[in-house]
């Protein structure tokens, strides 16, 4: 099995990008990169670049919760490039491999960086998903739990954010 890296494109047997991912830049930053970011706008940015358009669209992830230290690492491994598979209604699987994914910050080890590239001026979109992981409700009342120590942290002024 072939391994999924800039250096590996032309020995696949699957669609890869056929643009320069080094001339790439970002212009989206998105929180949390699971499979729904991946397989929806992630993939819309690759079909853009494949057109020849949206170049400066490419996208930076973070993570901010510990279990994204996995992405982080398989982006890394794979120089930000993964494998989407269609399953269509008539049952066929069409692969390819996405490219629109440039860049990946994991915010607990540098909470500053990740700041700073949401608030650099070429980014034009800060999306993210949030799941119910990251929603600090009260287990009781199903509200809001504003007392929640990392949240409490998070509204002092000039705090790093700890909250997931």
């Amino acid at each position: 099995m072939t391994i999924v890296t800039g250096d590996t494109l032309a020995e696949l047997t699957v669609p890869v990008p056929g643009y320069d991912r080094r001339q790439v830049k970002t212009g989206i930053v998105h929180i949390g990169v699971g499979g729904f970011h991946r397989s929806h706008l992630a993939m819309y940015i690759d079909t853009l670049m494949n057109r020849g358009a949206a170049m400066d669209w490419g996208i930076c992830g973070i993570g901010v919760q510990p279990s994204n230290t996995a992405m982080r690492d398989a982006l890394a491994e794979q120089d930000g490039l993964y494998t989407l598979v269609l399953r269509h209604s008539d049952g066929t699987w069409e692969p390819r491999v996405i490219g629109s994914i440039v860049e990946y910050l994991f915010a607990p080890d540098d909470p500053g960086a990740a700041i700073e590239k949401m608030a650099a001026p070429a980014t034009r979109i800060v999306s993210l998903t949030v799941t119910e992981g990251g929603y600090y409700l009260d287990a009781v009342t199903g509200d809001f739990d504003a007392s929640d120590p990392s949240v409490r942290a998070d509204l002092r002024p000039g705090a790093a954010p700890r909250t997931r």
